[in-house]
């Protein structure tokens, strides 16, 4: 029986052991559901206190159930571990790595080149290695693809190469992985054909595409989509407050046509890995295809404006009292509602330039203890009624459930709203 045959079949009976590279809000959730399964799953990270912390129980991620992973390794049906070894046990290789932009915004793909020589160190006949993280189009086959070949392995016949990207949204119950559709692109057809194989097993559907690179361009045209489009409403947000009228009532007014419009909605800016990132992975290789893509580019410039015309709409919202003599307080600095992550928060942005301007900022998060991030170092300010009115004007970045934004607004001496949570016109209340 020949490498594709024995791979195929330990798949369909669950005997192919699986190694998840990198514990993270991608890799975690698959390590869960693939073990659920009765797939045996080891999920190797280079972070000693996440292994540390799941050997004992505790999650680090809010979609996971806190005793999930704890149950599955009594059940020996999951391993974390920090020994790079398992690799060479495992059947199939998921990469799950941060693919992360330099500060100079050209992509960072130092995880996945190193996770690419770890597999190749220990890669063996009759695996598949599947690459998730989100890059530049071309990535599996210049990247990933030259580092195995390196072991005298031959793609398709030895071993079997794929691209499914990830989509995961973090403390969306809605949309758990299991419910989202699963796109794979292999190198080869064989490689394509395990990967929809393997996926099936824990997601209902699973799409095939012709290559990897149309896998890699599918992921960035839908956070691209989602970009350009914030962009747009944000321009119109502008716009709006020129007009005198509120974008959100212009919202809608638009929703009310039945096709032919998506709403999309103003924010302080935007935040996570995946929308302010993952465009530019493909702005950047166009560029080293001599094509400039503007349309990217300018939405990126807009979404990045959006924390100082925040500042500029609270410096206006006070008026005679002006923002560098006063005491603001900005009410949640998570990138979103009700999940703890501050990758790329436009809520650190409007504090560091606050910060910058010797303007004094306070913050307030329920999921967020402290601030310890750049030049950030703040504790958790208090909500209490008389700390509220210390306050020259609160401005709410993150709306979050649990919070009392009644009891806040009749508490504090100006808000500045971002995230329209409150929906009706206050005296006290300024919305974007």
């Amino acid at each position: 029986m020949n490498n594709y045959k024995q791979l195929k079949a330990k798949i369909d009976k669950k005997r192919a052991k699986i190694c998840i590279i990198g514990l993270g809000y991608v890799g975690l959730p698959l390590v869960v559901n693939f073990a659920k399964k009765n797939f045996f799953v080891y999920g190797y990270d280079t972070n000693s206190k996440r292994i540390k912390r799941l050997e004992k129980g505790k999650k680090y991620i809010a979609d996971i159930e806190s005793n999930q992973p704890l149950k599955l390794i009594k059940k020996n049906k999951f391993m974390p571990i920090k020994d790079e070894r398992c690799i060479g046990k495992a059947d199939i290789i998921i990469i799950c790595v941060p693919t992360p932009l330099r500060k100079v915004k050209t992509p960072d793909i130092s995880f996945v080149k190193k996770a690419s020589k770890t597999i190749k160190k220990y890669i063996k006949k009759g695996q598949l290695i599947i690459l998730e993280s989100t890059s530049y189009p071309t990535t599996t086959r210049e990247v990933v693809l030259p580092e195995l070949k390196k072991s005298g392995l031959v793609e398709e016949k030895d071993f079997f190469l794929c691209f499914s990207p990830e989509r995961v949204s973090p403390g969306d119950k809605k949309h758990p992985v299991t419910k989202i559709p699963k796109l794979v692109g292999g190198l080869s057809s064989r490689s394509t054909k395990l990967a929809k194989s393997l996926y099936s097993k824990i997601i209902k559907e699973v799409h095939s595409v012709s290559s990897p690179e149309v896998a890699e361009t599918s992921k960035l045209l839908e956070n691209t989509y989602r970009l350009v489009n914030i962009a747009l409403i944000l321009e119109f947000t502008i716009v709006a407050e020129k007009l005198g009228i509120s974008i959100w009532e212009v919202i809608e007014a638009a929703k009310t046509k039945p096709f032919g419009f998506m709403p999309f909605y103003p924010g302080p800016g935007i935040g996570g890995h995946c929308i302010p990132t993952d465009p530019k992975f493909l702005s950047w290789k166009s560029k080293k295809m001599g094509f400039k893509t503007k349309m990217i580019d300018l939405a990126s410039y807009i979404d990045h404006f959006m924390p100082d015309y925040v500042i500029k709409r609270v410096d206006k919202a006070l008026g005679k009292k002006k923002i560098n003599n006063s005491k603001i307080l900005i009410l949640g600095v998570t990138y979103k509602k009700d999940v703890k992550d501050l990758r790329e928060s436009p809520a650190l942005d409007i504090i560091e330039k606050l910060q910058k301007r010797k303007i004094k900022v306070d913050y307030y998060d329920p999921l967020v203890p402290y601030l310890k991030v750049s030049s950030i170092n703040l504790k958790r300010a208090s909500i209490s009624i008389k700390n509220l009115k210390k306050y020259d004007c609160v401005v709410v970045v993150t709306g979050h459930k649990g919070v009392d934004y009644q009891r806040i607004r009749k508490n504090a001496k100006l808000i500045f709203d971002t995230r329209n949570v409150y929906k009706k016109d206050y005296k006290n209340v300024k919305r974007l």
